[in-house]
């Protein structure tokens, strides 16, 4: 197994941008050929691209399954695309960083196997990305999604809930009275996609009991089973941390590949 960390030119951040990678050796117990699937991982909020790496079994399991696992930092972009030069954080992920590291490292270019997850902003920035860029990923694990956009209308300048103040969420989100109505809310892209006809990303979606995003993890749930768009989702004890995410991260790997949890 190989771990390293990478540096190039992002034309989307407009400078120098860095991310780690799990390259396995060959020969695994799922009788994989190379070229090798994608996983890109999404670390949260207030994270950095070496939290899966430090807290979780994520280069075990890439060796195990025969996955390579990039992760890339988001900062704090919640993953999407900003107006300003130098913020297209979705556009980064979910298309030129694919781009690179399938020609440097000879991966995959089928949408099949081609995967991204991520925890709490991670699990958001997954999911977006995912439908964002639904003709590149074949699916998403998003674990405790801060899925955010639920509620966020209302706020004002100088209003902080705790996590972050109004002006942020502006600065990441736009208008946020308008924010359900365009494309920074998942439920809008789904319902896009379905329009368009394109295909649909499959979603496994994970959030613990006594995490405090979990009714905003339902809503998106009941969303999904509405609309008929494939998907799994679990809840059990746990809160927001990596005790109950690493319950999860084999079990979504193995849904993704199309394996039982």
């Amino acid at each position: 197994m190989a771990i390293g960390s990478f540096e190039f030119f992002s034309d989307c951040l407009r400078r120098n941008v860095s991310f780690r990678i799990v390259l396995p050796n060959e020969g695994d117990v799922c009788g994989e050929a190379a070229p090798m699937k994608l996983l890109v991982l999404l670390h949260g909020y207030c994270g950095c691209s070496g939290d899966w790496l430090w807290n979780s079994q994520s280069a075990e399991l890439a060796q195990r399954y025969h996955l390579c696992i990039v992760l890339p930092s988001g900062e704090n972009s919640f993953y999407l695309d900003g107006k300003a030069t130098g913020r297209k954080y979705g556009t980064y992920v979910g298309q030129e960083l694919i781009r690179y590291v399938r020609k440097t490292f000879g991966l995959s270019d089928r949408r099949e196997d081609t995967f991204i997850g991520g925890l709490s902003m991670g699990g958001f920035g997954a999911i977006h990305t995912a439908l964002q860029f639904s003709d590149t990923f074949g699916g998403a694990m998003a674990l405790s999604s801060a899925l955010i956009v639920y509620g966020m209308g209302g706020m004002k300048a100088g209003d902080d809930n705790g996590v972050a103040n109004y002006e942020y969420y502006d600065l990441m989100f736009g208008d946020l009275d308008s924010a359900m109505d365009r494309d920074v809310n998942p439920e809008k892209l789904v319902m896009d996609r379905k329009k368009q006809g394109a295909a649909m990303p499959r979603f496994y979606l994970a959030c613990g009991e006594q995490d405090f995003l979990l009714e905003k993890n339902r809503r998106f749930m009941e969303f999904l089973k509405e609309q008929k768009v494939e998907h799994s989702y679990t809840e059990g004890p746990g809160g927001h941390d990596f005790g109950y995410w690493n319950k999860h991260l084999e079990p979504g790997i193995r849904w993704l590949l199309g394996m039982e949890p």
